[in-house]
């Protein structure tokens, strides 16, 4: 497992970094040298960068959080709904807050948990109802920024993460899990701004305790329309290679957001993620918010 993600590392990492390197476009003013801030010696108020969020959207953004913050982003409000062989799967999320702590000007922590999750599947014959709730499994990443963390055209990340299965088993597959994000941001010409992830993750068989590759990614386009609200939308797809069925995801999304003009260090956040193929959620609608300490 550890072989074949320092593998993607690489193989993702070098033509994003050659690109940019020849990248002859117009270069912003030097940045400030940030490299001796750290958890113990935070970055100062003067120097931390724009807020920037992993919210709204599926997307996963390159940058990090400078070195000795705090930042919290959570959905206040999830729900997705599934119909699927004559039932309807509804899950709700009693918010979902991910911790990011910065370590270095471009290593973060960062730990998500849903500490209440509720699952009820109605069937359409019978009408009855079963339900399902508890504690979700917690997941553990690092995100670490190789290039244009601090600006630039281009921004690039790596971002390993392991799940460890808290959830119980009517929530969750009772598996350790792995995975590794690496998102690239292009700015582009009228503010647009372009972000694809490739993921790669290694699951637990359905049928037995193998596990097999997952890969998914997407593509987010951005734009702020007004100095305190940005507007996204992007394509998402998920193939899951499991030995007993493969499986393939699209998603339709779209996001917006809003920083308060007072409030530099807080956005608040919406989307809805919307079903392309019968084997995706039909709906998924979220609201959430997002606060840099």
């Amino acid at each position: 497992m550890i072989r074949a993600l320092f593998a993607l590392c690489i193989t993702v990492a070098w033509p994003v970094v050659a690109f940019a390197q020849q990248d002859a476009g117009p270069q912003s003013p030097p940045s400030p040298d940030k490299s001796g801030f750290s958890l113990f010696s935070p970055t100062p108020t003067a120097n931390l960068r724009s807020f920037c969020t992993d919210r709204p959207t599926k997307s996963t953004a390159p940058c990090t959080v400078d070195a000795g913050h705090l930042q919290i982003e959570s959905d206040l409000f999830n729900v997705t709904r599934v119909s699927s062989g004559g039932s309807i799967a509804t899950t709700w999320l009693v918010t979902n807050p991910t911790i990011k702590l910065g370590l270095t000007n471009t290593l973060d922590a960062e730990l998500n948990l849903v500490p209440w999750e509720i699952v009820s599947v109605r069937d359409h014959a019978t009408g009855q109802v079963s339900r399902a709730s508890g504690v979700g499994d917690l997941y553990a990443r690092l995100k670490w920024n190789l290039l244009g963390d601090d600006g630039g055209n281009i921004a690039f990340a790596l971002s390993p993460y392991l799940k460890a299965p808290t959830a119980n088993s009517s929530i969750g597959n009772g598996a350790v899990e792995a995975g590794l994000i690496a998102p690239v941001n292009f700015n582009l010409p009228m503010n647009f701004s372009l972000v694809v992830d490739p993921e790669i993750d290694l699951l637990k068989n359905a049928n037995d305790g193998s596990r097999h590759v997952n890969t998914s990614g997407l593509l987010s386009l951005s734009r702020p329309v007004s100095k305190t609200v940005t507007l996204s939308a992007e394509i998402w797809t998920d193939v899951d290679f499991d030995p007993a069925g493969r499986t393939t995801q699209v998603s339709a999304d779209l996001g917006a957001a809003w920083i308060p003009p007072s409030q530099p260090n807080l956005q608040l956040d919406g989307g809805v993620n919307l079903g392309l193929n019968s084997r995706t959620p039909g709906v998924q609608a979220y609201v959430g918010i997002s606060r840099r300490f």
